[in-house]
């Protein structure tokens, strides 16, 4: 029995109570060392004790290593994702198709019972979104957005469009997994960090207190802003986790660029870059470039209906992934 697992049992709050059990039984095996040197003739019946004990402990023992491990994959699980949506080519046409995209997640989220919280969001002159953050919690989240990070075209005839000319604008979407137990790791010092006052209308507090929080990872580059909640603490924890996020999407492309040839799935690479959809209005029609497949119920799908589409993704992915595996 590993003693390195019996010390993280011992530390582990789910774990504790079995710990103590064990380190019962274990005390009790060295009562029996002593006794049987004092009362040799004692040994029969102390060597069924032992044998006894051993059972026990090996079943608790079991039980520790099921339970932690439980806990190790209930970490690396996202129990959230951050959903980033920015305005690409189009002007202002970009920035309106960009809060539309976001506003389709979040109807599907909360068409799910998915909570979902606005982080942070600039907005252009005409009302769409230069960029907008947004949390969404649920542990199914990532299982079913995971595939949605990549750049999204929309073809239509802007309502400012004299002519009826169709104009092609582009949003890029990042699909963020919040994990408990993040895979990387970030020196303190190499966070820059600012508070502001929070924006916005709001109550009597807002612009008095200086509860924004900005962080910024210097060796990348990376901002991140949050002002969602009241108080700058809560800020600050929820900025480090989008931060740490963002630096492991990072991280995620960059293995992916280095193992592209030996990559067992095409879809989803999280490629920010990658165009993979494209919402046509005037045909009412959206098509995945990755899958090679269209639907015809775009309204509806703009609406938050857009499970059918996200679950074919899903099942395109574990074929590839099964095929090469075979």
């Amino acid at each position: 029995m590993d003693e390195n697992v019996l010390i993280e049992a011992r530390e582990n709050q789910k774990t504790q109570f079995i710990a103590s059990q064990f380190d019962v039984l274990v005390k009790r095996e060295r009562e029996l060392e002593t006794l049987i040197q004092d009362e040799p003739d004692m040994a029969e019946l102390v060597d069924e004790e032992r044998a006894s004990l051993l059972s026990q402990k090996t079943a608790l023992y079991e039980e520790i290593v099921r339970i932690l491990e439980a806990s190790r994959v209930e970490e690396e699980q996202p129990y959230g994702v951050v959903l980033e949506v920015r305005a690409g080519a189009g002007g202002e046409e970009a920035a309106l198709f960009a809060e539309e995209l976001a506003n389709m997640y979040l109807h599907f989220a909360e068409n799910r019972g998915w909570a979902t919280t606005t982080i942070e969001e600039s907005r252009s002159t005409q009302g769409g979104f230069k960029e907008a953050v947004f949390e969404i919690l649920s542990g199914e989240a990532f299982q079913y957005l995971r595939y949605e990070t990549g750049v999204h075209r929309v073809q239509r005839i802007p309502a400012t469009e004299k002519n009826g000319r169709i104009h092609t604008s582009t949003a890029s979407v990042a699909i963020l997994p919040m994990r408990r137990k993040p895979s990387i790791e970030i020196n303190p010092s190499d966070i820059e960090m600012e508070f502001s006052r929070a924006g916005g209308a709001g109550g009597q507090n807002v612009n008095k207190v200086e509860s924004a929080v900005r962080l910024v990872h210097k060796p990348t580059g990376v901002e991140v802003r949050s002002q969602s909640e009241r108080s700058q603490l809560k800020n600050r924890e929820k900025a480090m986790s989008i931060l740490i996020a963002k630096l492991e999407l990072l991280h995620e492309e960059e293995e992916a660029r280095t193992h592209a040839a030996t990559r067992k799935s095409q879809i989803g690479t999280g490629d920010r870059s990658e165009k993979i959809r494209t919402y046509n209005f005037p045909q009412s029609r959206i098509t995945d470039h990755r899958i090679k497949e269209s639907w015809h119920n775009l309204e509806k799908a703009m609406a938050g209906e857009i499970g059918e589409i996200l679950e074919a993704i899903g099942r395109a992915d574990a074929k590839v992934v099964a095929v090469a595996g075979e």
